[in-house]
Parts: C-alpha cells; structure tokens; sequence
C-alpha cells in the first residue's frame, strides 16, 4: 500500500514512507527556511556554478552561488537603506520573466525576512492595479521598461497611489525617469541599486519558519485574484517531501542541471527551484521565448524537467507525425512491459532504435521529470514515460497548499492517478452529497492538512473560511477516489469549473451567460476537458435573419468586453 490511514475516525491516509502519523516538516536539521535553502546550496556546491542565462546561438554563462548570495545582500541592504523594513510584513513585487534576477531578489528579501509577491502578464492590467494596492506593493522590479510603463499609467490615473519606486533590470532611457518624476515615482536600475546596497551593506536578518515567504495571487474564475499567503515552513516542507520520495532514486547533486521556463510567479516551478538549489544544483533560464526552448534543451542539457501537460501534448503530437505510428507503438509497448516492473532505463535496443533522437531533443541528459498543474493523459504519460526513459512523476495539489500534496512513488509507473500523499500531507475524502459522493465509498472532496497548507488569503477572511475549516483541512474542491493501493484519482470537480491543459481554470457558466447577452442566440453550451481545449457550441434563434455570422459579431462587442 501506498498510504495508510491514519489514528482519528476520519479515513485520512498519509505516506507510507513515514513512520508515524506526524507528517515531514524539513528534510534536513538546518534548513527550516529558504533562506536555508540557498546557503546550504552554497555550502554544498563549494561555490559552483548557479544561474545561467545564454544568448541567441551562444553557451550559457554562468554565475556562482556565492555571487547571487553576494548581489543578493547587496540588493537586500539597499533596500534596508531605502527605509523598508526586515520583516514578514514587507511585501515587495516582482513583475518578471524566469531570469537570474528573479532569484536574486528573491533572495535579497529573504535575507532579510521580507516577502515576495509575483505579478505576472497573464493576470492583465486591472489584476495588478488591484494586487499593487491590495499588498501595498510601495516598489516593485520590473525586468523590462514596458512593464514600468504599465506600472507608470496606473500610477498617473491615480489607481495605484502607493507605488512610488520602480526598479528596472534592462536597460532603459532617461524619458522613463523623468515621467516617473512627474507622478512621484522614483525610477532605478537594478544596478544602482545594488551598488546602493554594496556601500551601505547590512548583516543578513534571517527569517523564521513561520514568517511568510511569498504571497501568490491566483487568477481564479470569477470577481479579484486572491493572494495565498506561504510560509516559509510551507515552501521547505513541501521541497524537502519531494526530496523523501525519491531519495531512493533520484537524491539532485551540485552535477544536476534544471531549465527554467514554467512560470516563477507560480510555486510549483519554484519549489522543484528549491530542491535543486537545495543540493547546490545549477539552474539554466530559457531565453524568454517558448518557441526557443527546445534549443535552450539541447545547449543545456539539463537532468531535471518541470513540465506541464500543455507541453506533453505538444511533444506527443510531434513525435507522433514524426515516425511510423506502427513502430513507435511496438517499441512503446516493448518497454511499457517494463515499466510495470518497475524498470526506468534509456539504454534499451528500443531506446537506441527508436526513442534515442526523442531523448536527444532534450538534450539527451534528463533524470527526471515532474508533470503537475493539470491533469495528464494517461496514454500520453505512459508512451513519453517509455519514450524518454527517465524517472517521470505525476503529481497534484494546488497553490493553497503550495504546490503539492500527493506524489507517484518511485517504482509505480502506471498512469490514471495522483499518486499518494505526500510525506508533508494527510489526505482525506469528505462527503458530498448532492453529487452522490461518500468518504464511506472512498469518494468525495479531497481536503489536505499538513505543513504544506498555506495560512489563508491577504486581507480576505471570508475566502480563507471558505478554504480552510476550523479544524484546519483545505478543502480543495476537487472530488478523488482512492484506488486499490492507496493512490488517489481525480475524478470530478465539486463546483462547475474545469481546468485546461494549459492548467487555466475556466467557468462555463459564466461564459455561457456573457455570450446569451448576444441577441442572435437562443442557446449556448460551453464545453471543457482538463486534457483538451475548450469547445464553445452555438446554436441561433429560430428567428434571426440575415447574415448569422454579422448579426453573432456585431452583437459581441456589446458583451462584457468580449471582441470578435
């Protein structure tokens, strides 16, 4: 059995991989923070090599650990000097592409206890004029002058009053300085700020493990983006579960390599950042463009892929159209065999036949890969798992429980499920009656408890009711089942939104009800599948003449801020 069901009455299984009922906190005695968790890398790496970045047709260059720690103080005591303040409540933003400044000024709060707080494009223009004000962001960096721009407008329309500095990473011109003059807002390099702080430097004042370490606003479907407040402690347990579950298997050494390119602002890209900075690993950025990514792969070479099923699809599809679907069948199937016992390798006749020019594209080193964010194909998931011959894991959890909280176990290389708790989370299954769902059937709402489970949302006590009971179980709004073996299965979703692959919620109802407005429509069906895209199906009043398409267009501009 994968999980076993813990002491309480409530059929709430935990990891087997525990000894006792208490779930994992930390992995390591002196790492209880991510702070911790860049100095033990710096310790463990013997200052090796960090971040790298690489331009158009060139290597990657790369800095060590000790010059992020350094530029990290540097940036960290700049602000100190500026005013902020070392604390859990200093918030600071971060509008920004994966990039080693990401990390560095992540880092420089850290050092000394301030927060973070990720803007990212996706939210669009309200969403962060709303974000700025709700976490009273008085400065935030931006990696590149439009994003200042944006930042600049909302502050010259009076939406934003309480940003006053913007630090810019790229280059930029005096004009951007001089408008931000006009509305009180100081305009800086990341430079000179960090020669800011290399003059007036500060001794580091640490986090606790309590403290909040990032607050992540999630989009959702309806009304503001809700900012999920994690705690250091959340972010280290939840690393060092990933670490307990494969330490068998796959333990990351300073020799790993992981590309950057899933979203920074999201905390599953960047707790797997932890568990490779961790353990004194490099980290390679893409170069900002997906479509370059499988170059960035193949110069890079890393041992460690993030993925998401939006990007499993798409190299399944290629590799499909690529070879004979006979042979890639057959081959799949040969190692698939495999698989069920338990056996991960790339150095098979198949693999040197067949599967070796897939393995080569990205860049022929990959150890291990972790898909999570949306559902996977089980077919998808089983052929790649064959195909790339390497530890491939599935997860699932969500931001409110900071990226994770179940796991497949090393070994177990079928697909079809989540996996089993995490060692940092206990799982139980709650009755939901209206949809015939009983815990007592094993089915029902997954809810999660654990160190892994964030505090609430920002100055939103009435949705942090809505997700955290009094007892302290996140109710996660999905609807799981427990298989034979102490895995769980995603099966429904207790409210009427989906997810897509791209891991993007959707809310059919509410688009169905925008697209009604339209007077050319009777009726309206909106459909969705977590493994594909969505599928808007129209059907016209009886009564509607002429042009149907005219008529369906020109209505829409009238719609809620849909455009044809």
């Amino acid at each position: 059995m994968q999980s076993v069901e813990v002491e309480g009455g409530e059929h709430a299984r935990r990891s087997s991989l525990l000894n006792s009922d208490e779930p994992l906190i930390y992995y390591y005695d002196d790492v209880r923070t991510v702070y911790d968790i860049f100095q033990r890398g710096v310790q463990v790496s013997n200052n090796g090599p960090c971040l790298g970045v690489r331009k158009p047709n060139q290597p990657y260059e790369w800095i060590s650990y000790k010059e992020v720690s350094d530029r990290a103080e540097c940036l960290g005591s700049a602000l100190l000097h500026r005013g902020f303040k070392p604390s859990h409540v200093q918030y600071i933003g971060i509008f920004s592409q994966n990039r080693p400044e990401w990390v560095i000024i992540e880092q420089g709060c850290y050092a000394f206890s301030m927060v973070v707080v990720p803007l990212y494009d996706t939210l669009g223009t309200e969403a962060i004029t709303y974000i700025v004000n709700k976490a009273d962001l008085s400065l935030v960096f931006c990696d590149k002058p439009d994003k200042a721009k944006l930042l600049l407008t909302s502050v010259e329309k009076g939406e934003t009053p309480i940003l006053n500095t913007i630090v810019i990473m790229e280059s930029f011109g005096m004009d951007l300085v001089e408008r931000g003059k006009k509305c009180g807002v100081e305009v800086f390099s990341m430079k000179e700020i960090e020669e800011l702080g290399r003059a007036h430097r500060q001794k580091p004042m640490p986090p606790k493990p309590e403290d909040l370490a990032v607050i992540c606003f999630t989009s959702g479907t309806t009304g503001n983006p809700k900012g999920a407040m994690i705690t250091h402690q959340n972010i280290v347990s939840n690393a060092s579960a990933f670490v307990k579950t494969t330490e068998k298997t796959f333990m990351p050494s300073s020799d790993d390599v992981l590309i950057s390119f899933l979203p920074l602002a999201h905390m599953f890209e960047r707790v797997v950042e932890c568990v490779v900075l961790c353990h004194g690993a490099r980290i390679g950025f893409f170069q900002g463009d997906i479509r370059l990514l499988m170059d960035d792969l193949k110069t890079l070479q890393p041992t460690v892929f993030p993925v998401v099923p939006r990007l499993l699809n798409r190299m399944f599809d290629k590799v499909n159209t690529s070879l004979k679907r006979w042979m890639l069948d057959f081959a799949s199937k040969r190692k698939e065999a495999e698989l069920r016992s338990g056996i991960v390798r790339n150095n098979s006749f198949w693999d040197k036949v067949i599967f070796r020019k897939i393995q080569a594209s990205l860049g022929g080193k990959v150890r291990l890969m972790v898909t999570g964010a949306a559902p996977v194909s089980a077919s998808v998931l089983t052929f790649l798992r064959t195909a790339l011959g390497c530890q491939f894991y599935e997860g699932y959890g969500q931001t409110e429980c900071t990226a994770g909280c179940s796991l497949s176990l090393p070994g177990d290389w079928t697909a079809g499920h989540v996996g089993a708790p995490m060692p940092c989370s206990i799982i139980k299954l709650v009755d939901v009656q209206e949809m015939n769902y009983l815990a007592a059937k094993g089915e029902g709402e997954v809810c999660v408890k654990g160190p892994n489970v964030f505090c609430g949302y920002l100055k939103d006590p009435e949705k942090t009711a809505e997700a955290l009971d009094k007892d302290g179980w996140l109710h996660t709004g999905d609807i799981g089942k427990w298989l034979p073996n102490g895995t769980l299965k995603i099966i429904d979703r207790k409210k009427h939104i989906f997810k897509l692959a791209q891991g993007e919620y959707i809310a059919p109802e509410k688009i169905e009800n925008v697209y009604l407005r339209c007077e050319a429509l009777a009726q309206v069906f909106v459909h969705g599948e977590s493994l594909q895209v969505s599928i808007l199906q129209v059907t016209l009043k009886t009564n509607a003449r002429g042009d149907c398409r005219r008529v369906f267009l020109s209505s829409l501009p009238q719609t809620s801020g849909l455009k044809s």
